[in-house]
């Protein structure tokens, strides 16, 4: 018989491809981590991994299990998920999210749902969509909140359920009082976007190349408050989405962009946890606040 716990390291080995990812992500020990995997070996009777430089690889024995122990993990997750909905509150929800959502979402959603289930524990981290839906698979989070950007689309993960929130209008920020009237009048001026790579910087790039302009990005920053902190003091520009400003006034002046782009904000979750009752609730709650004028009580298929 296999131990759901060693599955569940076969499982991460697997999506993370070193001992030393699997033992940060879980808070084990490299040393505990590679005396489980060698008992699941003992119990499976066949070699599961083989040194391939200073990592380790599965076998095709251990890709098989691999498999085998996500299913088992989806199938612990259901069963988990059917107990909750006889005591809800009686497991909490973590959530990863983007910066901006904890400004402008956050608040009146954690309000909601102090108001709906009190009982409810809502554990909350702030990380990069990419990383969010990585850990979502993981299992290190129950809800991950992301974005799309115009004419690009994030990559669907096996075994997750998306959820659209709503759109965020994207539009230029430019000091106060600044005399830009549109993105052709920033050729020449430092820029502020996010690290290269990520789904935003990509975007704002295209759109000033499409203006018939390569930017001069001076300043890479992950925080977005601290885009408008150098814009609101003059020395640069940027694209910032309305969600940054949601219940506050902006300390730079915001220009439309061409066709009013917006960004498409979700949130995932992994299938089997559909049932559970706190997922439900975090989800209704967070399109409540995103939206206020359209109440929700299920989430859709």
């Amino acid at each position: 018989m296999f131990e759901l716990r060693r599955l569940r390291l076969l499982h991460e080995l697997a999506l993370r491809g070193t001992l030393a990812a699997v033992a940060e992500a879980l808070a084990y020990s490299p040393s505990t981590i590679s005396q489980q995997l060698t008992q699941l070996e003992r119990d499976a009777g066949v070699a599961l991994t083989v040194p391939d430089g200073r990592r380790l690889r599965l076998t095709e024995h251990g890709e098989l299990l691999a498999a085998h122990a996500a299913r088992a993990l989806d199938l612990d997750e259901q069963v988990r998920g059917s107990l909750e909905s006889l005591q809800p509150g009686v497991a909490a929800v973590r959530v990863a999210t983007m910066q901006t959502v904890v400004h402008g979402v956050l608040p009146r959603a954690l309000t909601l749902l102090a108001d709906r289930h009190p009982d409810l524990r809502v554990e909350v981290t702030e990380a990069p969509p990419e990383e969010g839906l990585f850990e979502l698979s993981a299992r290190r989070f129950d809800l991950a909140i992301a974005e799309q950007y115009p004419g690009q689309t994030r990559a669907h993960r096996a075994g997750l359920q998306r959820r659209a929130l709503g759109s965020d209008p994207l539009r230029l920020a430019v000091p106060p009082n600044d005399r830009a009237s549109g993105l052709a009048d920033l050729r020449g001026r430092a820029w502020v976007l996010e690290p290269t790579g990520t789904a935003s910087r990509r975007w704002a790039v295209q759109q000033c190349r499409a203006a018939g302009f390569e930017p001069d990005v001076r300043f890479e920053i992950a925080d977005l408050t601290a885009h408008a902190a150098l814009i609101a003091s003059g020395r640069a520009v940027g694209i910032l989405p309305d969600l940054l400003w949601r219940g506050a006034v902006p300390p730079v002046t915001l220009l439309d962009l061409p066709g009013g782009p917006v960004r498409d904000v979700f949130v995932a979750h992994r299938e089997p946890s559909a049932l559970r009752p706190g997922i439900r609730a975090v989800i209704a709650a967070l399109a409540d606040a995103f939206d206020p004028g359209t109440p929700t009580s299920t989430v859709d298929g």
